[in-house]
């Protein structure tokens, strides 16, 4: 019988529920308590996690018995501020959603109170877990291109959607979009190449979406459209292409690696619901240079686990391995300095392309 294992969740929006509903599909896993101040988010978290102990607040959550590990799924620039009450508790495993703050100096100032924490501290990088990700991660390892010299990944989407407040609308708030949203994709650059990044030059802007939208006489600030190129200690370079106004697309993300011998590509749908059609099947493609054989297989994820979240079943997983690792059972996979890395590199985009100039790291 699989052990039971109690979470809290701060937070109640999308990402929230998509947590509970991953959990759903997991043996020995409940929620037992759900903070989050805005009644019409906590209407949807009764259904979403029914039994569940409806708060207005992260004290009440972390001060309960009944909770074995901290989901943190609350707006990007509140992690800082939440993550210092978690602290004050008594320790438990910690899955903190990306970014896990907004800023690198925030990092650092994390970073430091973190190290004395003496249980398990997991950033939720759920794209390194999406089941086509993971077979490209599989091909590499086997050797099949030999060393890697060239990474792109290409995300062709839908717009931000409307948050509670319309918080994510502006980079105060989110980091900037390539925080907000690209650090998976940065993550995933660390992890393919295995190596860290010595120098990003970015250019994009906010030119499509939100343009007609104010917030107290304010105008979105977010970026809707970028290419980022990213220079590797190894020599390997990566580049990175975002559009938020592509949700047309056959396939939402396409990451091909590169290297002496051969290539390896994956290719993922968005979720059905975002783009009035079906559930696609993700792909992968393994191209040697020789003798020249492309070969393209489908990667299958069960309708289930599609049907739980936005991203491609990468979440269920992601508890999969989580849960092992609050079990003393695995490590922590996506560790705070990881989470921290990202954040840097989205930042330097950022920077990158507010100065119209290349920024060394």
């Amino acid at each position: 019988m699989a052990a039971t294992l109690r979470y809290g969740v701060i937070g109640g929006g999308m990402m929230a529920r998509e947590h509970m509903a991953n959990l759903a599909l997991i043996p020995g896993s409940v929620v037992t308590a759900v903070a989050d101040p805005d009644s019409g988010q906590q209407a949807l978290n009764a259904e979403a996690a029914p039994g569940a102990a409806l708060l207005s607040d992260a004290d009440s959550l972390i001060a309960r018995d009944d909770v074995d590990a901290v989901i943190v799924a609350t707006p990007n620039h509140t992690h800082f501020d939440v993550l210092q009450r978690v602290f004050a508790g008594r320790p438990r495993p910690l899955l903190v959603e990306k970014p896990v703050v907004t800023t690198p100096d925030l990092g650092t100032q994390l970073a430091e109170q973190a190290a004395a924490w003496p249980a398990p501290f997991w950033v939720a990088m759920e794209y390194r877990y999406m089941p086509p990700v993971a077979a490209l991660l599989e091909e590499l390892r086997g050797g099949v291109t030999g060393p890697l010299r060239m990474l792109t990944i290409r995300e062709h989407r839908y717009p931000f959607l409307e948050k509670v407040g319309d918080w994510n609308r502006f980079n105060a708030n989110t980091g900037g979009t390539m925080v907000e949203k690209c650090c998976h994709f940065f993550d995933l650059m660390r992890l393919i190449l295995q190596d860290e990044p010595q120098r990003i030059f970015a250019s994009g802007g906010a030119e499509v979406n939100h343009r007609e939208e104010r917030y107290d006489g304010r105008q979105p600030d977010i970026v809707d459209n970028a290419y980022v190129m990213v220079d590797f200690a190894g020599g390997a370079r990566a580049m990175l292409e975002l559009c938020m106004f592509a949700e047309g697309g056959w396939f939402q993300e396409e990451i091909t690696a590169t290297g002496e011998q051969g290539r390896v590509a994956c290719f993922i749908p968005g979720p059905a619901r975002r783009i009035g059609g079906a559930e696609r099947e993700a792909m992968i493609e393994v191209s040697p240079r020789n003798p020249v054989n492309p070969q393209r297989r489908p990667v299958p994820v069960d309708a289930a686990v599609l049907r739980a979240g936005e991203h491609h079943g990468s979440t269920y997983y992601q508890h999969l391995r989580f849960r092992e690792a609050v079990l003393g059972r695995g490590a922590v996979e996506v560790t705070l300095s990881d989470g921290l890395k990202a954040v840097a590199m989205g930042a330097a985009a950022e920077r990158s392309m507010a100065e119209g100039r290349p920024v060394m790291l």
